[in-house]
């Protein structure tokens, strides 16, 4: 890794046009998935109806969740959208970084932050899918403290990984023997 970049996440916030990092950052997401699944589309417009929801509009998209953005000076380098806890989980979505921005730390900062949000929302577990080829993230996550779970989505070569940020009051055993959920270790396909 080389230099870090002074970085700075938080929200978006309320004006239409600070939702334009997102938008720029999801699209070049959406794009680049597609692409490395032999889907290429040319444009923003080609993506499947529900991805065209999150680069027309991301704050309508993830207007339920918490959608966080790495910035540098006034460029939006980086975003991630977390869930809110449901049941004590949490799910992370969308993990992007610029291209050329990457390398400087900036996906360890979103995911910080967004692991701090998920544990501050109540959130005992967070989990998250990635594509088995993109294996710098998986990296990234196994560093984090992710482990591949069994997959909770059918798609074919998606991984699942989990990790816990909290135990204690408020979080619910898997079972009646007072034992915190725990995510089983499984191999990717």
């Amino acid at each position: 890794m080389t230099d870090r970049l002074d970085v700075v996440v938080g929200r978006p916030g309320r004006d239409p046009a600070g939702w334009d990092g997102p938008a720029r950052l999801l699209t070049a997401y959406h794009l680049g998935t597609q692409a490395e699944k032999g889907e290429a589309v040319a444009d923003a417009a080609a993506l499947p109806a529900r991805y065209r929801a999150e680069v027309s509009d991301p704050r309508a998209a993830f207007h339920d969740d918490v959608v966080l953005l790495a910035r540098s000076g006034s460029i939006a380098v980086g975003c991630v959208v977390i869930t809110a806890a449901v049941e004590g989980r949490s799910e992370i979505k969308r993990l992007w970084t610029d291209p050329e921005f990457r390398g400087h730390g900036v996906a360890s900062r979103l995911m910080g932050a967004a692991l701090t949000h998920a544990e501050q929302g109540g959130a005992c577990t967070v989990r998250l899918s990635v594509w088995k080829w993109r294996t710098g993230a998986i990296a990234l996550y196994e560093r984090l403290g992710f482990a591949v779970v069994e997959p909770w989505d059918a798609r074919d070569e998606l991984v699942c990984m989990e990790r816990t940020v909290r135990v204690g009051a408020g979080c619910r055993p898997a079972d009646g023997d007072g034992r915190y959920r725990s995510a089983s270790v499984v191999r990717p396909r």
